[in-house]
């Protein structure tokens, strides 16, 4: 327990949230449920496996500030900033270095900032078991047992016969890539694949291993590092990381490693909130399918996601929106593309709207 650690990754733009989320408030930092930010959410939920002189974020240049303002129990320099970003696997292996100087015998747990996870109590089982398989020296996944055909997930494949909710780490079998249609539905028919949710558990001498077998030039970039402590490290690193390859650590190591195991949990409530419409699933509705965080009328209307802050908002005849409105830009989108927002962020980009982003 004493050489346990995580890592919460807190880089990323949540352009599907826009224009909620900006570059320096980004999905992580915004309170989308209650009065905690997903990421302050995160931290509560860790708090009784890890306490926070070892717990540490990595983020971008833009949401750091803003990261220590919301985690004043997490010691300041334990938020860093990626110089640029590029991907989970150099990110992962730049943690796991820093760690190594600090302690040898360091096990990391790696959590994403901006996931629900509503069943805590039984989440915390599988990650102690997660920390203690680890030790042992596995690479270790969660897997999240599939509650429709989703193919926007990669997938988790176990041996047949694998129990769900077992607390006993079971070999797994292979790493699935984002299925069609008819491929996830053969998934969720077979009761053996789980949706990859991004948690992994690893001794970080054992991760760094790893990256020098399957990404050298990266792992060695890494280990020209000097030691956390030392007064070079911030300079270094931003000549080396830009450096690094841009890949995940699913592509880097975990698809090619032969010593990984993964718990098949059961339901934790999970949730990744990868865009407006899967607030609309978690949040109150009425008896016309509408939910709010802002006063709302309406006539003949269901279905519909409403954020507008302080300003009533009248629904006639609408059916199925999304209607966010902040005080420079408002979005209007049909519910069932709510995937699809990220795109208006990609045109703001081409027109140069650095404003809006």
């Amino acid at each position: 327990m004493g050489h346990d650690y995580a890592l919460i990754l807190a880089g990323g733009r949540g352009t599907r949230f826009w224009p909620r989320s900006r570059r320096a408030q980004a999905k992580q930092v915004l309170k989308i449920f209650g009065e905690r930010s997903l990421i302050q959410a995160t931290v509560d939920r860790l708090s009784p496996l890890i306490p926070s002189e070892r717990l540490w974020v990595l983020t971008n240049e833009h949401l750091r500030d803003e990261i220590v303002r919301q985690l004043p129990s997490i010691p300041r320099r334990q938020i860093l900033a990626e110089p640029v970003q590029r991907n989970t696997a150099p990110a992962i292996g730049l943690a796991a270095h820093i760690l190594h100087s600090i302690d040898r015998d360091a096990v990391m747990g790696v959590f994403p900032s901006d996931h629900v996870i509503a069943n805590s109590r039984r989440y915390l089982q599988f990650a102690r078991a997660g920390f203690r398989a680890a030790a042992e020296g596995k690479i270790v996944v969660l897997g999240i047992i599939p509650r429709w055909a989703e193919t926007g997930y990669g997938y988790i494949e176990f041996p047949r016969g694998t129990r769900s909710g077992s607390l006993q780490p079971a070999l797994v079998s292979s790493f699935r890539e984002k299925p069609d249609a008819r491929t996830a539905s053969k998934y969720l028919a077979a009761k053996r694949f789980y949706w990859n949710a991004g948690m992994f558990f690893w001794r970080v001498d054992i991760l760094l291993d790893a990256l020098r077998r399957h990404l050298p030039k990266t792992a060695t970039l890494l280990a020209s590092l000097p030691r956390f402590s030392s007064r070079r490290f911030s300079a270094k690193l931003a000549e080396v990381f830009p450096r690094s390859e841009n890949i995940s650590i699913d592509y880097a190591v975990l698809e090619r490693a032969n010593n990984v195991v993964g718990f098949a949990c059961d339901d934790i409530g999970w949730n990744d909130v990868g865009s407006w419409n899967a607030v609309y699933e978690l949040v109150t509705r009425d008896r016309d399918g509408n939910a709010a965080r802002s006063a709302v009328v309406s006539n003949d209307s269901s279905g519909n996601y409403v954020d507008a802050g302080n300003k009533l908002v009248a629904l006639l005849g609408a059916h199925n929106l999304i209607v966010v409105d902040t005080p420079d830009a408002l979005l209007i989108a049909d519910r069932s593309r709510a995937q699809q927002v990220g795109d208006i962020v990609k045109l703001l980009e081409q027109n140069r709207r650095d404003d809006l982003l």
